[in-house]
């Protein structure tokens, strides 16, 4: 494969917000693999983008397994011996809107599961196909309700515990991680997807390109920085 032509992963791809990105990332001149946990949906998107003649591939990635992680980060090395940029979209909002303490315990489980762990262990996987190259652009799709001062308001507890976590380990691996490699999160604001509900004000497109500059950023760009607009924002 040619140096120029540049790898990219989106999980969660197959709808929304990952869809999308998927597809600008293609329109950007970038083999992209779109990952879901659903063969059926995921080939499905795959082929509607493979239509308009993007290059998209599908694999089968399920953030909650670590076995599937670990195969599907083979897979990528087998295929294509880089990964160039990794976007973690992939996120459940559970949430209804009982107080952290009193909620379903299953329901903050289930939220960290993808949130926080699947992100986890997607990065420990795939960071050694950056660090092969000494380049990668790690992109962790968080939310505002994240920030430290959101915590100070009750509701939506586990959904904003485990984005919150995902902006304490975009901090900490930022600090660990050596040479041409960055992480940062994102707030693509209040989305209208299936996750966000019809009334939400962005589209998934405004969502994407908020989110996009960080995938090309050169040597010089933030690490270990949260942004909405492409403007840092608070933690």
């Amino acid at each position: 494969m040619s140096k120029d032509i540049k790898v990219a992963l989106v999980t969660g791809g197959n709808r929304g917000i990952g869809y999308e990105l998927v597809k600008q990332l293609a329109l950007n001149s970038f083999k992209v693999i779109l990952a879901s946990r659903d063969p059926e949906k995921g080939h499905e998107s795959t082929q509607r983008l493979k239509d308009s003649n993007l290059d998209v591939s599908f694999l089968v990635m399920d953030v909650n397994n670590q076995e599937s992680i670990h195969q599907a980060a083979i897979t990528v090395n087998d295929q294509y011996g880089r990964l160039d940029v990794l976007i973690n979209n992939a996120g459940v909002y559970l949430d209804e809107s009982e107080n952290l303490v009193t909620m379903d315990t299953s329901i903050l489980e289930k939220t960290m599961a993808t949130n926080f762990f699947g992100v986890y262990h997607v990065i420990r996987s795939f960071i050694p196909l950056m660090e092969k190259q000494g380049y990668g652009r790690i992109i962790n799709v968080s939310s505002e309700y994240g920030a430290m001062s959101e915590l100070s308001y009750p509701g939506v507890g586990a959904y904003k515990i485990s984005k919150f976590a995902l902006n304490g380990l975009t901090r900490l691996v930022a600090a660990e991680i050596k040479g041409d490699i960055t992480i940062n999160a994102v707030d693509p604001g209040w989305v209208s997807t299936d996750m966000g509900g019809s009334s939400a004000p962005r589209i998934p497109k405004q969502a994407a390109e908020s989110i996009l500059w960080l995938a090309t950023i050169g040597p010089e760009g933030p690490n270990g920085g949260f942004f909405r607009d492409g403007k840092r924002i608070d933690w």
